[in-house]
This record gives C-alpha cells, structure tokens and sequence, in this order.
C-alpha cells in the first residue's frame, strides 16, 4: 500500500480495516523524513503485524548527498523493518545500486526497485531481468517494478497497457514470488491477477481501495467473478 501522508489517527482506522490484507507499507517518496509522527505510525503498523517501508526515492537522495550512513541510521531508528533501495530517479550507476542493496540488507528487508521513472527511458526486457537478477544477489528480499503513482511509466506504456514482454523476461529469470508489481490502476491489477493468480504481490495501492483490490483477489467483483454454473451443467 502506498501511504502518501495519512496522519497516525487515520492509519489506526485503515488498519482495523484492512491490516489482514496489507504486507507492506510503503511511506512515499520523502514522506517519512517530514513526519512529525513517524516512528508511532512505524510501531503501531509493526503492532499490526504489518512491514513499514521509506520511499526508495528518500534514499537516493541521501545517496546523492552522501549521506547514506546517516539514511540508514535514522530509519533504524525510527524502527522500519524495510527500505526501498532504487535508481529510478537520479543517474546512480548500477554497482552503486548494489552497493546500497547489499549494505541496507544487513539491518533491513531491501525492497529493490527496478525502472525508471522517466516516460522517455527506454524499457528494455534483457536488461530489467539482468538488474532483478543482480539486485536479488546483492540481497534484496523483493524486486519491485517501476510503475509509479500512476501507473504510466515503466512496466506500463504511456496509456497504462502492461508491457506484458517485460513481464515474461522478469517472471523467467526469477520467478514471479519475489516479484512486487506496481499496479496503481484496476486494469492492471486485474491483468497481473489474471496472469499469476491471487495471490501475485502488487504495490502502489491506494489507501482507500485496499479492500476493493481484495474483492478482485477473492473474485468477489465483476472484473474476476467467474461464473461456474456453465461447468456444473455439463
């Protein structure tokens, strides 16, 4: 789920809602760095059995400050249990990447994502499964796919259509059960449950439509209903 700066008062209600169906939670881009409340939203999703997340973006930025040690002392501090570890934003080289991955995974679950967040970056397959490969060596527990808050670049052409070849390339060199989909739009999600399942890992969620994106893993919504009675007849 993605949390672009709900106040501790309306985590507390969500999680009473929709804990049960939330892994990860995701802390935007700087957001955590700018909360004041930060490390109480931080216990009290751990006290929901649910993993608090930084934004990968609030660690390049450290990155390009050279601030990295600092980064990483700061959000043990504040009791995250994982980071983002990403390129998507800055000109970090590769071996950076894994640099950053293989040091955060001592004392984190790394989350590395993959893409950037440029609509005119070329999206190659080849080379998306080479770094999912390489970030998953280095130590990270997941690979996320670029997709961003809208669902518009990266995994996704322009008009949010999967790149279904970069989807292939990825789910033949790793697998897809340490693969995290970004998948902000219904249609998305719906392709990518379609394709792997239930219980395909997808990210990017907004926080009011947690429990609507449920209704489309159990097949309670009309976009995955499956209608049986066809079969039974038979």
């Amino acid at each position: 789920m993605l949390d672009k700066g709900l106040p501790v008062a309306d985590v507390r209600s969500l999680l009473g809602v929709c804990a049960p169906y939330v892994d990860v939670w995701k802390l935007g881009w700087g957001v955590a760095y700018i909360d004041p409340d930060v490390a109480a939203k931080v216990a009290l999703l751990r006290d929901s059995g649910v993993l608090a997340c930084t934004g990968g973006t609030l660690l390049e930025i450290a990155w390009v400050q050279g601030r990295t040690p600092q980064f990483l002392a700061w959000a043990a501090d504040c009791g995250f249990p994982c980071v983002e570890v990403s390129n998507g934003t800055v000109e970090m080289p590769a071996e950076d990447k894994r640099m950053l991955v293989e040091t955060a995974s001592e004392r984190f679950t790394v989350l590395a994502e993959i893409g950037s967040k440029d609509p005119n970056a070329a999206v190659s397959p080849e080379d998306w499964a080479r770094q999912a490969k390489a970030d998953l060596a280095a130590g990270a527990t997941w690979v996320v796919t670029e997709g961003r808050e809208g669902g518009q670049v990266g995994l996704y052409e322009p008009d949010g259509r999967i790149r279904a070849e970069v989807v292939t390339a990825l789910t033949a060199e790793i697998g897809v059960d340490r693969l995290i989909f970004e998948a902000p739009r219904r249609e998305q999600q719906v392709w990518l449950l379609g394709a792997f399942g239930p219980e395909v890992s997808l990210g990017n969620i907004p926080a009011g439509e947690v429990l609507g994106l449920e209704t489309l893993r159990l097949g309670l919504r009309a976009d995955t209903l499956v209608d049986r009675r066809a079969d039974r007849s038979r």
